[in-house]
């Protein structure tokens, strides 16, 4: 989810790649929409008059679709920037690394705690912890101990702000391991294969705890692999480059398709592959990872611009996603009080989508970009060796 680019970096890794940015835009706006959806569904609205049901619930119910979408960009991005940064996986400085990430996460992470904190002391509805066995300190030492998912399995959800975390303490989890394992196993191909039959693991993994909901949908496994098929297509692009504009075109064509199977016809899918379902989009989107990377080697190219709102939701995607939920309970709020309209709901989402933009795009500038780049300088400065007298 904040598989992001980092000030400061060398050349080759400062430049965005406008065809991931929109991918990242379309899954979190995804995610807006779900969240949406499932408080002011559009099958009970003048849409249904107009559009298919299948086309309503894939803009309502794929926000878990699109948090694996994150996880497998999130994967073959920081896997990139480790390999433009230190030439090799088997010369990741663990410091940097955790330092880098720590940054990145860690202010968003801590505002969200504070407000989300007061909210509940203060008594504010939506954002009160009242399920038995959970409390205030016990989700402060979840979310902080990334083992929220853990907690959301075995006590039940938690008020939707809370929520969102759970996909963080996978992510931030995996990559604590990730330069231990890096360095230990040092050879690129026998990581690339462990990595690889990890993400190939995904459809059993997901299975396998159909007893309970809430920790399938959670759990550590199926989310790992989704980061695990990630990293393997950072390794192809590295060790494989396309040489014609046409391969990384059929890459990009191939992912795209897998991908609008799965948000577009899950529900006829699923009979065929049951859990197979998220290892094809996790695998299509690896797909249209490496083609857009090799899109983008290969020479210049001009996206659209009308797709360019889209494209900022994705290079504020890790903001918007912490900070979405204020906007949707306070939408939906007012949404009850003037009667609840189920037929014109979609009204509502007009302003929703905007404001969660201008919401993430205020905490970025006042809080992610300021305080990481502060603690990248602390964090970072080169250490001093000290000298003999």
């Amino acid at each position: 989810m904040d598989g992001t680019t980092d000030s400061g970096k060398p050349a080759a890794v400062q430049g965005r790649n406008p065809g991931i940015d929109l991918l990242r835009g379309l899954s979190i706006l995804l995610v807006v929409l779900h969240h949406i959806g499932l408080r002011i569904p559009l099958k009970h609205g003048v849409l249904a008059a107009w559009l298919p049901g299948f086309v309503l619930g894939a803009i309502n119910y794929n926000g878990y679709e699109s948090v694996f979408v994150f996880f497998v960009i999130s994967g073959f991005l920081i896997t990139s920037h480790s390999l433009q940064r230190w030439g090799g996986l088997d010369r990741i400085d663990a410091r940097a690394f955790y330092a880098r990430r720590f940054a990145r996460i860690a202010p968003c992470l801590l505002a969200l705690l504070l407000v989300l904190s007061v909210l509940h002391l203060g008594g504010v509805q939506d954002y009160v912890i009242t399920r038995a066995g959970q409390s205030l300190p016990r989700a402060l030492v979840a979310a902080l101990g990334l083992h929220l998912n853990w907690y959301e399995g075995h006590y039940g959800y938690l008020p939707g702000n809370w929520d969102v975390l759970w996909s963080l303490s996978i992510e931030e989890t995996f990559y604590l391991g990730f330069p231990i394992a890096c360095l230990l196993v040092r050879r690129t191909w026998l990581l690339a294969l462990l990595l690889g039959l990890f993400a190939l693991s995904l459809p059993w993994s997901h299975a396998v705890l159909a007893d309970n909901e809430i920790w399938q949908e959670k759990a550590y496994l199926p989310g790992m692999a989704a980061i695990a098929a990630g990293v393997c297509g950072a390794l192809l692009v590295r060790h494989r480059q396309a040489h014609a504009v046409w391969i990384a075109r059929i890459f990009i064509a191939a992912g795209a398709c897998g991908l609008a199977a799965v948000l577009l016809a899950e529900r006829w899918l699923w009979p065929l592959l049951h859990d197979g379902c998220l290892l094809l989009l996790t695998l299509s989107v690896m797909s249209m990872l490496a083609g857009l990377h090799w899109r983008q080697q290969l020479g210049a190219w001009r996206p659209w611009r009308a797709l360019d709102w889209l494209r900022s939701f994705g290079r504020l995607s890790y903001e918007i996603y912490l900070s979405h939920m204020f906007v949707v309970y306070t939408l939906v709020r007012l949404f009850r009080s003037h009667g609840a309209d189920m037929q014109w709901g979609v009204l509502w989402y007009l302003p929703a989508v905007p404001l969660c933009w201008l919401l993430g795009a205020a905490v970025a500038r006042w809080i992610s970009l300021p305080c990481e780049a502060w603690l990248k300088a602390k964090l970072l400065a080169p250490r001093m060796v000290p000298t003999a007298a």
